[in-house]
């Protein structure tokens, strides 16, 4: 399978991430925290899933099949 990885970073800290494996935000400071607290119940959460299926999927298909032809 694939996993689709979406991290907030700000001056070098990362505050929130977006982990397809996991399904859900995790928030790594106190912002970051109250942030995927509330993104996970909002439309957001919705959006980054949308993401795996519309950009990450068809992508890894198409780069699995350019390294097939590669061997």
């Amino acid at each position: 399978g694939i996993e689709f990885i979406h991290s907030y970073v700000f001056n070098k800290v990362e505050h929130i991430r977006f982990n397809s494996t996991v399904g859900r935000y995790v928030g790594y400071t106190e912002l970051g925290l109250k942030n995927a607290e509330a993104w996970n119940k909002g439309p957001q959460l919705g959006q980054e899933r949308a993401e795996l299926e519309r950009v990450c999927k068809p992508n890894a298909a198409l780069e699995y099949r350019a390294i097939l032809d590669k061997t």
